[in-house]
């Protein structure tokens, strides 16, 4: 590739340079799919960012140089403060729902990628950059370790198709197990202490036929397609299993010192028919149950933020509209207090009161307790961090995929008045976008 070559030959110049430290070089690159780039390369670790928003920057990041695998080393990211702001290294990762827990193997409570190459996409402008970590005495070493990644990139190909086939589905909690579950949290005298309780099924869909792998990154773009409202990722940190996700959720952006973040909590379906999704929007904005449940979010952001922030503004609930679903969404703008991080951030808002519950601390508990099922990364916060900028998606609406199996998530806000046939339903519909894909 001619890029390689342009790249390497920049490679070379630094051998005659004195720089240190996180270095980024970059050469204009013309790749049409950034999923079929990736589903080509061998590369590990293997991921897919893609902010909600047509106009945001898209990522494909390959290999690793740094590891951060404790949430507190996060602080790291903000330092290093002598690199121009267009080079500063990007961390792709993300946490756990509980990152008390231990996690999925290979994924673990916290781990964030500082890749070794990455491809990025600004409007019309395609980069593929290659990142060095210089220290003293190792200029040599990562060189060569360089070259070698930039030797073992091959080609832009065509995604595998996705083929429609049947699916063997176990549901866990089952539907019985469920109503227990719903009818404890709704108790009075539970809810008298915790009001909230975000309770979560795992559909395992396993092969019946087991002619070829499955693609996880033909997925995610089939998926991608029909979620176009969504942040789109993917993490594959080894080639045995993966994540993907096509969230409607951000848990927050940061710029500089302006935080964007949001409450989304509050579901009901859409039918198709304009009028009919118009009649069922104005429902779900009038609604005690669901509008019980996103003030119950929103509150508790706002008060978690509240030692971070100068100051806040929330609106008014309005409609969130996806393919298949409608979500009342509240919109949180706030100003950071000087020195406030990213780790600081995720500490106060994740998980949020619209993946665990309200109090979060109570609501984790019995979570812990009785959900039957490893969360994982499911409702972890995902996404991208750097010095000037970080996003972080709610992992929802997402899905672990292994050679012969995928795992679909899905939770329902449990407050009183939740019936358990009804949240039961909703898990289906949140799930269904997905499911129609696979056949």
């Amino acid at each position: 590739m001619l890029a390689q070559t342009h790249i390497k030959q920049q490679l070379d110049a630094l051998r005659h340079s004195n720089a240190s430290g996180f270095v980024r070089l970059r050469v204009a690159v013309e790749i049409r799919s950034f999923l079929g780039w990736l589903a080509a390369q061998t590369l590990y670790p293997r991921i897919y960012w893609h902010a909600r928003g047509h106009d945001k920057p898209e990522y494909v990041a390959l290999g690793s140089i740094r590891e951060l695998t404790r949430p507190q080393d996060i602080q790291q990211v903000c330092e290093h403060a002598n690199q121009p702001h267009d080079d500063s290294p990007r961390y792709y990762g993300g946490l756990a729902f509980d990152p008390a827990q231990s996690g999925w193997q290979g994924f673990g409570p916290c781990r964030f990628v500082l890749p070794r190459i990455e491809l990025v996409r600004r409007g019309e402008c395609v980069s593929l950059c290659l990142n060095l970590w210089l220290t003293d005495g190792n200029l040599d070493a990562e060189l060569q370790a360089a070259e070698a990644a930039l030797d073992a990139l091959h080609p832009e190909t065509p995604l595998p198709a996705l083929q429609k086939q049947p699916w063997l589905r176990q549901d866990c909690p089952g539907p019985a197990q469920w109503q227990t579950l719903v009818e404890r949290v709704t108790a009075p005298d539970f809810q008298a202490h915790t009001p909230k309780v975000v309770l979560s099924r795992e559909s395992l869909l396993s092969r019946q036929l087991h002619d070829e792998q499955l693609c996880p990154w033909s997925l995610l773009a089939q998926w991608a397609q029909h979620a176009q409202e969504c942040f789109h990722f993917g993490f594959q940190f080894s080639p045995e299993q993966s994540f993907i996700s096509c969230s409607p959720e951000r848990l927050y952006r940061r710029e500089q010192d302006h935080l964007f973040t949001e409450a989304l909590a509050g579901t009901i379906r859409r039918s198709g028919d304009e009028a009919t999704d118009a009649a069922l929007a104005a429902e779900l904005l009038t609604d005690s149950k669901n509008q019980l449940e996103n003030r119950l979010v929103h509150a508790d952001i706002l008060s978690r933020l509240a030692p971070l922030t100068t100051s806040a503004s929330l609106t008014e609930p309005r409609i969130l509209k996806l393919r298949l679903l409608q979500h009342l969404k509240c919109d949180i703008e706030a100003e950071l207090k000087p020195g406030v991080c990213d780790w600081q951030l995720l500490d106060a808002l994740h998980p949020t009161p619209a993946v665990g519950g309200a109090p979060r601390e109570a609501a984790l508990a019995f979570i812990r307790e009785f959900e039957p099922h490893d969360r994982g990364w499911y409702a972890g916060a995902c996404g991208m961090l750097s010095r000037e900028t970080s996003e972080f998606s709610v992992a929802i609406r997402s899905a672990r995929v292994t050679a012969q199996t995928i795992t679909l998530f899905a939770g329902a806000g449990i407050v009183a008045g939740s019936e358990p046939a009804a949240e039961w339903a909703e898990l289906d519909n949140k799930i269904a976008n997905v499911l129609s894909l696979l056949g």
